[in-house]
């Protein structure tokens, strides 16, 4: 039987539908927008935008040698790494053969360069000058990122699926040993201060904190409120680390000293690499949305002072001390190919 409402029945039913319908838009439209932290305009200013080669495929990591002006930047999907003069606006060359580069580092006491080829397992050791590959070294699974101990005279390699690190001897390219971490391996960075290595243990929500004399784990350091530590990066002279959460965009900072975190920020989405000036004391993170979060490090406490979109694929930074550039190699510039863009501070 068909039950006929009367106006005022009819008339509160259509407007709890039309409340309804308001509340779900408003709960996808929460949801859409929540996905990014409040805009910020960015203190940066574009100055020059590089052409590269290769096809628009996915960039990784970028390693800078101030001192020769020579940029180096991991093109994944290409397996080559990109070697541009910064001084003369110009690619020099590409290093080819390096199957699924993730990771680059440039040493310049060394003249070297050291790239982790994740597709083979390996971390090539290139000549800074030719570019040719000296040696390579087998590691666990999925090397990611580097770190250099100028101390032992070895590079460390992040093993992501591998859950550890590989130490290679620099000049041989001889393994050490392997540090194993006990979950998935985040960045790693090596604190000239205590002359300790640091590794995000991004499945654990950690740090660990390692002697490389021994290669053994000294310490592992709870991160409060991170979700999937990732990136990593050092102030050695304020005693400060910045952590990078890309499980919940969060950006922690620590201090190395009492081991406590000190502050957290909210970043881009799927935080990747950061980048850190420690002439202007000016740190970058740049996230897999192409969101870039610019951060000021005063008496040691970060203030934010810009986040936002900077471009599609802008998920690498490297930061250059002394004219403070800022690079970021993305999949495409202006012209819809690939590209590195090239920011000063505005301030």
């Amino acid at each position: 039987m068909i039950r006929r409402l009367n106006p005022r029945a009819l008339l509160a039913l259509t407007a709890g539908l039309i409340l309804a319908v308001a509340a779900a838009v408003a709960g996808v439209l929460l949801t859409r927008g929540g996905d990014q932290p409040p805009r910020t305009a960015l203190p940066l200013r574009q100055v020059k935008e590089i052409a590269l080669p290769g096809d628009s495929s996915r960039f990784d990591y970028a390693s800078l040698d101030s001192g020769r002006g020579l940029l180096f930047i991991a093109h994944l999907g290409a397996s080559q790494v990109i070697e541009v003069d910064t001084h003369a606006d110009k690619v020099v060359r590409t290093i080819d053969d390096l199957p699924g580069v993730h990771g680059v580092l440039v040493v310049p006491a060394l003249h070297r360069v050291y790239a982790t080829a994740s597709d083979a397992n390996q971390v090539a050791a290139i000549d800074e000058t030719t570019g040719k590959v000296l040696h390579r070294s087998p590691t666990s699974g999925t090397p990611d990122g580097l770190a250099y101990d100028p101390l032992h005279n070895t590079v460390w390699t992040t093993n992501e699926s591998g859950g550890s690190e590989t130490v290679v001897d620099a000049n041989t390219g001889a393994v050490r040993g392997t540090v194993i971490l006990g979950g998935e391996a985040g960045n790693v960075a090596y604190d000239p201060t205590t002359r300790q290595m640091l590794v995000d243990v991004q499945t654990h929500n950690e740090l660990a904190v390692i002697d490389p004399t021994n290669l053994h784990i000294t310490r592992r350091v709870p991160l409060p409120g991170c979700d999937h530590d990732h990136g990593l990066t050092l102030d050695p002279a304020d005693r400060l680390a910045f952590v990078a959460c890309d499980g919940n965009a969060r950006l922690l900072t620590m201090d190395l000293t009492t081991w406590r975190v000190t502050g957290t920020d909210q970043v881009g989405q799927d935080p990747d690499v950061l980048a850190y000036d420690p002439t202007a004391r000016h740190l970058y993170v740049a996230a897999e949305s192409g969101w870039v979060t610019t951060a000021d490090n005063r008496n040691r406490h970060l203030t934010v002072t810009g986040r936002a979109h900077l471009a599609d694929g802008a998920h690498v930074v490297a930061a250059d001390p002394t004219t403070h550039l800022s690079y970021y190699p993305v999949p495409h510039g202006s012209g819809g190919h690939p590209a590195l863009l090239v920011y000063r501070p505005s301030s």
